[in-house]
């Protein structure tokens, strides 16, 4: 079944009128969340005239208007949820972001939406690689444990907080490569968060 047209009358039931990021009364934008650029409802938001110019990728951010991300980020809707992850990593040298980032769970698949923020040059598929908190990562980065991981074939569990160095991409987003204890394991990801 195709997705409604997403126009402020069609985004209005779901928002109750209001901004879908800070809850403003008088919301009257649509944005539509990239890469979807069908237009329909689960692909767009409804936004005031504070959050739409905010949203361009070089826009310059007001801090203290996106501490409504605390809300926004627990969103029923997968694309108010991309959009609040997107700012709060635009933000993530302000604790209060970097906090809200650590804290937050969103789905997989509303993860990788969420990570898929530049558009691919025709006919250049490059595979990127990000850790939990959407920074991307590169070959020979340090990255640090941020859960207890048990290591399959081993005796032993890498715990949270362990460093890893010099870790090395393997052409799948969801993994990377690293020694912890002295053994080659293949990490995930969504375990990992680069370090300074």
């Amino acid at each position: 079944m195709s997705d409604v047209i997403a126009t402020v009358e069609s985004l209005t039931p779901r928002s109750g009128g209001n901004c879908e990021l800070c809850g403003h009364e008088i919301a009257n934008h649509v944005h539509s969340v990239f890469p979807h650029q069908d237009a329909g409802l689960s692909h767009a938001i409804l936004i005031c005239d504070t959050c739409f110019p905010q949203l361009e990728t070089n826009a310059s951010l007001d801090v203290n208007h996106w501490y409504c991300l605390q809300d926004a980020i627990w969103s029923e809707v997968a694309a108010v949820q991309v959009i609040a992850w997107r700012i709060l990593n635009r933000l993530s040298s302000e604790v209060w972001a970097q906090d809200l980032l650590d804290q937050a769970y969103l789905e997989d698949e509303v993860l990788k939406w969420a990570r898929n923020t530049e558009e691919k040059e025709s006919g250049n598929d490059v595979i990127r690689t990000f850790d939990s908190n959407g920074t991307e990562l590169f070959d020979g980065d340090s990255v640090t444990l941020i859960k207890d991981l048990d290591v399959k074939g081993t005796s032993f569990v890498a715990k949270r907080g362990t460093l890893v160095k010099g870790i090395r991409l393997t052409g799948d987003p969801e993994n990377i490569d690293g020694r912890v204890n002295k053994i080659s394991i293949v990490l995930k990801t969504c375990f990992l968060k680069k370090a300074n």
